[in-house]
């Protein structure tokens, strides 16, 4: 791919949860998770719109195998929106855990969003809820801002990111995943098949050279 020229008044770089429990040592650590922040860093100097996402559960979180006598962490069960990933208890909110990556810079972000804060439900996607139609607010706040297109970064390829990707297509943003800029978590191939699902719905994929970094 040809090099990106960066539109900075339509172009928004969305990084996602590079939090301290997606990192090694994390409760629900991402393998290399922490080698995403240098990319990362470097991308932010480039955009003049950054925005950050942020796990935010509380403490009986519906994701949480604790939650479920019985079941243990990435066991899959039926819950009203559909098939649940039980996750080990990670991201609580005001914990070490959820706090964004110490070496971060997180001082360029225009907007932190906070997802996954509702009890009953989980959120992957920076823009929607787990059922797919209860709405973070970040698709309208993208609109109002006038923003085009989305370049975006961070953890995990295979959930959070791939989620926000196929949102951000859904409603109607121009998608750029940076896969160097990405880690994923791998559970039975789903970072092969979430970039299936992001070439097919029209996602772009592209690296840090691609926007001079």
């Amino acid at each position: 791919m040809a090099d990106i020229r960066i539109a900075q008044d339509t172009d928004a770089f969305v990084v996602i949860d590079v939090q301290n429990d997606f990192c090694p040592g994390g409760a629900l650590e991402v393998p290399n998770g922490d080698e995403v922040v240098g990319p990362i860093n470097g991308l932010t100097s480039q955009f003049k719109h950054v925005l950050l996402t942020q796990d935010w559960h509380p403490v009986d979180h519906i994701s949480f195998a604790s939650m479920h006598e019985g079941r243990n962490p990435f066991e899959v069960i039926e819950i009203d929106y559909g098939a649940q990933v039980l996750w080990p208890n990670h991201c609580v909110q005001g914990t070490a855990g959820a706090a964004f990556h110490a070496d971060l810079n997180v001082n360029a972000a225009e907007l932190v969003i906070r997802k996954g804060y509702r009890q009953a439900i989980d959120s992957y996607s920076a823009l929607f809820e787990n059922d797919h139609s209860t709405p973070t607010g970040l698709a309208g706040y993208l609109r109002d801002r006038g923003f085009k297109r989305l370049f975006m970064a961070g953890l995990a390829t295979d959930y959070c990111v791939a989620y926000s990707a196929l949102d951000g297509r859904k409603e109607g943003f121009e998608v750029f995943v940076i896969e160097d800029a990405c880690r994923g978590i791998d559970l039975e191939g789903s970072v092969d098949a979430a970039w299936q699902q992001m070439t097919e719905a029209g996602v772009e994929c592209i690296d840090c050279r691609a926007l001079g970094g």
